[in-house]
């Protein structure tokens, strides 16, 4: 007797492979174009990286007018990673102050326009802190964007 809770999954053919490459790119292409157009239907991820060398620890707090993220101890390489989506009637912001050692910086980590929107991907801001400079990922390369302060603002 067949379980009824298993699927029977068959190898596809060349001709289905073929279309399913093309509806894939093709779905990909209108899905881009789509979120360029309309960035409010996007879940935006933010996401804060330890890059920090010598096992140092990252202190962050990230949060936005109506949104309060909390304190985060990062060890080295982990992050800290939250989701949203834009406001409706536009002005989302979040903000993040991260220290280490005796540094310092804050920054907004989210900013509703259009240049922020292409920097983030159109999905995922990455934010790496690194021992000289706080960096957003821009496609495959890390963008110098934030130096460190000395002394601590707490």
């Amino acid at each position: 007797m067949k379980n009824k809770n298993t699927k029977h999954i068959t190898k596809p053919n060349q001709k289905q492979k073929k279309h399913e490459l093309f509806f894939c790119e093709f779905n990909k292409g209108h899905h881009d174009d789509i979120n360029k157009l309309s960035p409010w239907l996007i879940t935006w991820h933010v996401h804060v990286v330890n890059g920090l060398s010598n096992g140092k620890i990252l202190l962050v707090y990230c949060k936005s007018k109506d949104d309060d993220l909390g304190i985060h101890n990062l060890t080295a390489d982990t992050e800290f990673i939250w989701k949203f989506k834009l406001n409706f009637f536009g002005g989302t912001l979040f903000w993040c102050y991260m220290a280490h050692d005796n540094f310092h910086a804050a920054f907004d980590a989210f900013r509703e326009n259009n240049g922020f929107f292409q920097e983030c991907n159109y999905g995922d801001c990455i934010w790496t802190a690194k021992d000289d400079r706080i960096y957003l990922r821009n496609g495959k390369f890390d963008k110098l964007t934030q130096g460190w302060e000395q002394g601590r603002l707490w």
